[in-house]
This record gives structure tokens, sequence and C-alpha cells, in this order.
């Protein structure tokens, strides 16, 4: 491998880990938000708080998919580019036809590794959100 595209390599590793970094702070701020919320809810005795995850949820699923299919774009170019001989080397870091595929925003959105983690979020709001309203 040669230096030019050791480099190279390394550019599209950092926008890789940037855009990682970017989805795990967007899920500690939604935890962080919704958790507000709930205390809100629980000290005022009003649930109308908590009915305001609602938007935080769909919000920020949204732009952590967002994240998530800029990473997997990023890295098909890293592919391309640890193939490519020494004299292709260009140092492009426009991994736009990368769009495509698994690769799109949509299916980033809608992920298994996404679903998880906003489903069980959204699952537990409900829950808690009944038993509030039953029992507070």
């Amino acid at each position: 491998m040669s230096e030019s595209q050791r480099k190279h390599l390394e550019f599209i590793q950092n926008v890789i880990t940037r855009m990682n970094a970017n989805s795990f702070l967007i899920k500690g701020w939604t935890i962080t938000l919704v958790s507000a919320l709930f205390a809100l809810a629980a000290k005022d005795a009003n649930i109308n708080y908590v009915l305001i995850s609602y938007i935080v949820f769909p919000v920020f699923w949204i732009l952590d998919g967002f994240y998530l299919s800029q990473e997997r774009q990023y890295r098909a170019l890293y592919d391309e580019v640890r193939n490519k001989k020494d004299e292709d080397i260009n140092f492009s870091m426009n991994a736009k036809k990368f769009d495509n595929g698994n690769r799109t925003w949509i299916k980033g959105v809608f992920s298994k590794t996404l679903n998880p983690f906003y489903g069980v979020s959204i699952a537990t709001t409900l829950i808690i959100m009944f038993l509030f309203s039953r029992y507070g």
C-alpha cells in the first residue's frame, strides 16, 4: 500500500469515525431529553410532557438514520479506495455515488441497528404513559 493510498484511507476513516460519533451523540441526546420530559411529567403530574417525546423520537431517529447512511456510503468509498492502484488515487471524498441499495437515507432510518433502539424506547414510553395515566 502506497503512502498516498494510506493517507486517503485515513481521511475517509476520519469521516466514518465522525459519523459514528454523531450517531452515538444523537442516541444520548434522545435518552436525555426523554428522561427530562418524564421528570417534568412526574413533577407536575402532567402527561402532556411525555407526549412531547413522540416528537423527539422521530426527529432524532431520522437524523440518526441520516448519519448511518452517510457512514455506510463512506465505508463503500473506503472499500473502493482500498482496491485502487496508486496511480488512480485522486483523494476524492465524494461518496454520493454510493447512495444506493443498502446505503440510502430511508434504509438507514429503518436499519436493523436503529430499529431496536428506537422501537424499545417508544415501547417503554408507551408503557410508562399507560402506568402514569393509570396510577399517576
